[in-house]
């Protein structure tokens, strides 16, 4: 495994919502681990570095990927605290259409009522219909669409109406 692929997988480890991914090839072995907690976003670094040390240059980007993260999450963190939010109520890959050629369910600034469907999550080549148990307007899509999601993860951002 290359300096790439090893950035490609901290990218993809960081965006999917994964724990922890661990690679073993005849050469080396990695682990990746995350803590998707808020927080807990500024610990992240500190234990990503010990865990990557196949590379250093691999070393160099996992600490900084984290670190960018933290940053960004901060001020979210504060102008999130009058909005519901709307979570994922299992662990599947999210989808924002019942297809690619339909319509999104729910776009930025849409209003939604208690019921409506906001996205679909398959789990186990299931497709699960995830509706909206709260009423309000749509300020935030947290998750990009075909991304793995987790248990109790946020997926929209809602003003209550």
């Amino acid at each position: 495994m290359d300096i790439k692929q090893i950035q490609e997988l901290i990218k993809f480890v960081s965006k999917s919502g994964v724990n922890e991914v661990s690679i073993e090839q005849k050469e080396f072995k990695i682990t990746i681990k995350t803590n998707q907690a808020p927080t807990y976003v500024t610990s992240a670094p500190a234990q990503a570095v010990p865990q990557i040390q196949a590379t250093a240059a691999a070393t160099t980007v996992s600490v900084s990927a984290p670190a960018e993260q933290a940053v960004a999450a901060a001020p979210a963190k504060d102008d999130t605290s009058n909005y519901l939010t709307i979570k994922s109520p299992m662990i599947g890959t999210f989808y924002r259409s019942s297809s690619p050629d339909k319509p999104l369910f729910v776009n930025v600034g849409d209003e939604v009522k208690a019921g409506q469907v906001v996205c679909i999550i398959e789990a186990m080549k299931l497709f699960n219909e995830i509706e909206s148990e709260i009423s309000g307007r749509i300020v935030k899509v947290l998750v990009d669409n075909a991304s793995p999601v987790e248990y109790d993860q946020p997926l929209f951002l809602v003003e209550p109406v």
